[in-house]
């Protein structure tokens, strides 16, 4: 058998993205607080970068040399390809579409959050707040309760033990017999299962009502179980222990006839059962938690003017950048033809180029940030006027780059993680992304089906709530022909359950 040897030759067009853009890709996915931070980061470790003191406020029409600055966004990404050839079909042609396209944004006026203000700017105006929570995390405050407590050094380790297996909502995460195992591996405390259920039993005792429970049943009993004993109460405890799986799928004319009550005081244990807190433990602050993880700080802010205009402002805190004049001054590289000096020159050069890489990377994200919203705000007029979510229009990521010159994922990575603030609240931008529903009207999206869905269950009668067919055909009365399917899948979209769950006595 013999075998054969050949030589092919194959052509194959590879494209491959460029150190810097692939730092201005990196930066464009980043939130304005994480480059803020990066920011930071750079000034730190950039010996060649500074920013501009208050009193002598950098130009943000010169570059850092001082010269006029005129190139923008995408001569910046042109810069990065050697030929014509080289060039992607976005970036070709989107010279004239975005400066004609943008150009053209009736009633609306862009700005830039203005240099004198950024030092005294103050997003918090704009920031969402979680809920205020307590400084004290859950298990600082159980181990200062089982301080106070009778305990013996043994049991106090394995109570500890207990407390370090509950999780953030307050529930016991292992088994008793499981405890007992882990204790002897890991702790060296070698006990039974009577004694860690004891302790178990000593913990469950601890403030808030319904720590350590295993279920949602047993957390709502621990709660009601230290409350007065009256008729309520006693009614509520006997509805959880025996009949939790009717109540909860809400069949409480069932409940009322084997309890043999009326639905008045049916109605009146139910009431005191949904006052309960079902998370005992998400009441208190998780240990070392950053401050950002609480709230939402938007990247720019669209408020209609008296005239019917609108002004969107991009907001951040990011300084005026510039090149640190000994290395922007070519004079003051050393001179010589020594190995010291050549280090020296190459060192400054270096350092000098990556000072202006990383402020041209910046300038190109904020522009292309710029640009992006500029878009959303022309093809979503009419919602930042209103505010209704009934006036989003169908819209997706190719309307924007029609509008911008933009590449799809530029357009993607823009808009991923960042927020808008209006006068009525911060909405994500992908918000304003959605596809057309396929209805007789074109101009049909899914927000507008979804705000007619929570509008429709906003208005029913509790005690008669509306079916999902019986909301398709409320919808077909409007001249939205969609399936009841469609509706399902909204609805649960909106965290609503079906309708028998959501009845109410």
């Amino acid at each position: 058998m013999s075998k054969s040897l050949s030589l092919t030759t194959e052509m194959r067009q590879q494209q491959k993205l460029t150190p810097l853009q692939v730092k201005f890709v990196r930066m464009l996915e980043m939130t304005g607080p994480e480059v803020e931070d990066e920011v930071q980061r750079a000034l730190d470790e950039m010996p060649a970068l500074e920013t501009v003191d208050s009193e002598e406020q950098f130009d943000n029409g010169s570059t850092e040399d001082g010269n006029p600055y005129t190139e923008s966004g995408n001569d910046l990404q042109r810069a990065d390809f050697r030929s014509d050839e080289e060039m992607p079909d976005y970036l070709e042609n989107s010279a004239s579409t975005t400066e004609s396209s943008l150009s053209e944004l009736s009633n609306l006026t862009v700005r830039p959050l203005p240099s004198e203000l950024r030092s005294s700017f103050d997003p918090s105006r704009y920031i969402s707040q979680a809920p205020a929570i307590s400084g004290e995390s859950l298990i600082d405050s159980l181990q200062s309760q089982l301080a106070g407590m009778p305990l013996d050094e043994t049991d106090r380790r394995i109570a500890l033990y207990i407390i370090g297996s509950i999780d953030s909502n307050g529930y016991m995460t292992r088994s008793i017999q499981a405890l007992t195992d882990d204790l002897a591996i890991n702790e060296g405390i070698d006990t039974d299962a009577e004694t860690v259920n004891r302790i178990w039993q000593t913990v469950r005792s601890l403030e808030p009502a319904g720590i350590a429970a295993v279920d949602l049943r047993d957390c709502l009993l621990l709660q009601l179980r230290r409350m007065p004993r009256t008729t309520r109460s006693v009614t509520a405890i006997e509805i959880i222990e025996n009949y939790f799986d009717l109540f909860s799928r809400k069949h409480f004319d069932q409940i009322a006839r084997q309890l043999d009550i009326s639905l008045d005081n049916l109605k009146d244990a139910i009431a005191l059962v949904t006052r309960l807190n079902p998370k005992p433990g998400a009441q208190y602050a998780a240990s070392e938690v950053d401050d950002r993880t609480r709230h939402i700080t938007p990247d720019f802010t669209v408020e209609p003017t008296p005239d019917g205009k609108l002004t969107l402002t991009m907001l951040n805190n990011i300084p005026e950048l510039r090149v640190e004049a000994t290395f922007a001054d070519d004079s003051a590289i050393p001179q010589g033809a020594g190995k010291r000096q050549e280090e020296a020159r190459m060192f400054m050069r270096s350092k000098r180029d990556d000072a202006r890489d990383f402020i041209k990377i910046i300038r190109l994200r904020q522009e292309t940030l710029f640009r992006v919203m500029s878009a959303i705000v022309k093809l979503q007029h009419d919602f930042f006027l209103s505010d209704n979510d009934v006036d989003i229009r169908p819209m997706v990521l190719r309307d924007v780059a029609q509008l911008t010159g933009y590449n799809l994922s530029v357009i993607s990575r823009a808009t991923q993680g960042k927020y808008v603030a209006t006068l009525r609240g911060i909405y994500p931008l992908k918000k304003f992304f959605n596809e057309k529903v396929h209805t007789d009207n074109d101009n049909v999206t899914s927000n507008r089906i979804i705000a007619e869905i929570k509008q429709a269950i906003g208005n029913e009668d509790p005690a008669a709530p509306l079916s999902d067919r019986i909301i398709t055909d409320m919808l077909a009365a409007k001249g939205f022909d969609i399936a009841r399917r469609t509706v399902a899948k909204y609805r649960e979209a909106l965290g609503l359950p079906v309708a028998r769950l959501r009845k109410k006595l």
